[in-house]
């Protein structure tokens, strides 16, 4: 089924089933009225259906997803249930520490507005905070399959009483290898639950967790919300690679946020230092910094003390700044999945954005490949420092 801006026109919150305290909780977040793919899932949701939702990145799912959970756990005397070291309910599993931290902005502030609790469970940072939480007892758990399978083995997690399960990005867990703990952490959750499965793209792994776990679901899809948006242009310069950094230079020389795409760690602090060097305000997010630096490497762009980020793909399905309109691939991706999940970091929720990719002149049969599977337009144009269409991106 597929939703379009015009289906969900005058429709609000509570119009779709939910409490007054979320739909307060939702306002204050920015969502005065939902999204399409928010009004297509929310009722279904509510309804315990399993549910099986397909849209780009940027379109609203957490939301989606989130509110209704927050709901459903209500029901029936749920928020009353909330004795010291109580077993969570709901879970949310994400491919990564970022997007998880990411979701739970979101849905912490909604569980709050009805007196329940979320926590996080992620890798890469000590278990004791974790541990911790869990001792106490969350009605949520937000959590990444790794460290959340190492919990639960020893014993500070029990998953049998999780009603309501969420894969978010289920796509991306899968390429990451996490099929396998994904299907042993559904196993161990209720076998009645209600399973809420969120994808991009619905590949063979993710196809299997359908078939095993989503028995007769609710398909929505979101019309209109593909990466051929009206709302992104996509534009490949091909270049010389003595010419890159100097483009590059010019183009994220403004006052607007960009996201800058490298492939390797090293040639993101080697790009972010030459910016630096030329005056432009930039840090730079990779996996060889600690989860810490990288909080305060992204909050910098977030709070503008710096204009450009520069990141390999650990950011990718991560980072959420509604203001970044310009996304440059200074190295192009290898697959097309990687293209959506970079280029989703613009044009998010119906917002105008760029996303410019720098490819050698050798390169292009392999990119124009990419973008038939991704089914985006984008012109190809030879490009050199000085060329006046680069100052259409300022």
């Amino acid at each position: 089924m597929a939703t379009t801006a015009d289906d969900v026109v005058g429709v609000s919150f509570e119009d779709l089933g939910l409490g007054r305290n979320i739909a307060t909780a939702l306002a204050e977040l920015g969502a005065s009225s939902p999204f399409p793919i928010q009004a297509a899932t929310i009722p279904d949701v509510l309804a315990g259906r399993h549910v099986l939702g397909r849209g780009r990145t940027g379109s609203g799912k957490t939301i989606a997803f989130g509110a209704p959970l927050v709901e459903r756990l209500m029901e029936n005397g749920g928020g009353k249930r909330r004795q010291q070291g109580r077993s969570p309910r709901a879970l949310i599993l994400a491919p990564t520490r970022e997007l998880a931290q990411q979701i739970n902005r979101t849905v912490m502030p909604i569980a709050k507005s009805v007196g329940l609790f979320t926590t996080t469970i992620v890798g890469g940072v000590p278990q004791g905070s974790q541990v911790m939480s869990l001792r106490r007892g969350v009605d949520i758990i937000i959590a990444t399959p790794g460290r959340l399978e190492d919990l639960a083995r020893q014993g500070y997690v029990d998953l049998s009483n999780i009603t309501i399960t969420v894969l978010d990005e289920a796509d991306h867990m899968c390429d990451l290898g996490f099929l396998e703990p994904v299907q042993r952490i559904l196993r161990a959750t209720d076998a009645e639950g209600q399973r809420l499965l969120f994808s991009a793209t619905l590949d063979k792994g993710v196809a299997a967790i359908i078939d095993e776990f989503l028995e007769n679901p609710a398909i929505h899809e979101v019309a209109g919300e593909d990466q051929s948006s009206a709302t992104i242009d996509h534009r490949v310069f091909i270049v010389d690679h003595r010419d890159k950094i100097p483009l590059i230079e010019h183009m994220v020389r403004r006052s607007e946020k960009t996201l800058v795409f490298t492939r390797t760690r090293a040639y993101a602090d080697q790009l972010s230092d030459a910016l630096e060097d030329a005056g432009i305000r930039s840090t730079s997010l990779h996996g060889d910094l600690n989860q810490a630096r990288r909080n305060r490497n992204l909050e910098k762009l977030t709070k503008g003390i710096v204009n450009v980020l520069v990141a390999t793909d650990v950011a990718a399905r991560g980072i959420h700044v509604d203001e970044i309109d310009l996304v440059i691939q200074a190295d192009a991706p290898d697959e097309y999945k990687t293209y959506l999940h970079r280029s989703g970091r613009t044009g998010r929720a119906g917002r105008a954005g760029t996303v410019v990719t720098l490819i050698p002149k050798q390169r292009q049969r392999r990119m124009t490949e990419m973008l038939d599977r991704a089914e985006i337009k984008a012109m190809m144009v030879p490009t050199r420092v000085g060329d006046p269409h680069l100052d259409n991106l300022v």
